[in-house]
């Protein structure tokens, strides 16, 4: 038996990342509390935000659990997930990994999980429309991983929506999300493509109302929720801290589950 482990180890600590490929891909998208802030501190010292580098165990790595680096290759996932992709903000943990580590302590099955980040902070919607940068690189990711792979899109994961509460951005959020979706849904060639939706907790303006029951009225097919009010948040009153990050991911991963895990 201890021989037997110590085999497992060794083969399991000899594979190259570039042999694994995922078969079940999830797109990660939004702005920052989908990028990851949990740990995320300002250092007195120097003025500047930096991650403490605690990563809890629901966020380890394991080579079940892939990220889509920039350059469009596969590699061992890892926070800060966002790392390269948010580049010009300071990452720490976000949903990505728990959500990943959930999944397979729940179906352990399931096989190799291919997450493909994709949010940026600070972003509102109306930076994710068809056309955009942003939207751009979300697509041309999603179908880089899904050609590199034999795998599905299992689900968009969406987090977004604190940049858009002042007045005019909240009234006209929720045709811009249905807009948003749908164009990825065609895009992709995925018309009942999985999204789940985070309705967020905090917002940059004093219409957080509006943007939450936006989020909470949306009336598209495969379209699911998961609150994050109640959860706790940094001292910015905004972004969301280790444990709460955690705990958003695991949500997600019992909502795919739930509504589309079969």
């Amino acid at each position: 038996m201890f021989l037997h482990f110590i085999f497992c180890i060794f083969v399991q600590c000899d594979v190259k990342p570039q042999e694994l490929k995922p078969n079940n891909i999830f797109l990660l998208a939004g702005q920052s509390n989908m990028a990851g802030r949990g740990g995320v501190y300002n250092d007195p010292k120097t003025n500047l935000l930096q991650w403490d580098g605690q990563v809890p165990p629901q966020c380890t790595s394991t080579p079940n659990i892939l990220t889509l680096y920039l350059n469009q290759t596969w590699g061992i996932a890892s926070e800060p997930l966002h790392k390269e992709i948010d580049n010009l903000k300071t990452c720490g943990v976000g949903p990505g990994m728990p959500f990943s580590n959930q999944i397979l302590a729940k179906r352990p099955n399931y096989g190799v999980i291919g997450l493909v980040p994709c949010a940026v902070g600070g972003t509102k919607i109306e930076d994710w429309q068809k056309g955009t940068i942003l939207y751009n690189q979300l697509v041309g990711r999603a179908k880089a991983a899904r050609e590199s792979t034999s795998g599905n899109i299992g689900a968009l994961l969406w987090y977004q929506g604190e940049s858009d509460c002042g007045e005019q951005d909240s009234i006209l959020y929720k045709g811009r999300l249905e807009k948003f979706f749908n164009d990825v849904r065609q895009d992709l060639q995925s018309p009942d493509l999985p999204i789940i939706l985070v309705v967020i907790s905090a917002g940059e303006g004093n219409f957080l109302r509006n943007v939450r029951d936006a989020q909470l009225n949306i009336n598209l097919k495969n379209v699911v929720c998961v609150d994050a009010m109640g959860l706790t948040l940094l001292p910015d009153h905004l972004h969301l801290d280790t444990k709460s990050a955690v705990s958003i991911g695991q949500e997600l991963a019992d909502s795919f589950l739930n509504n589309f895990g079969q």
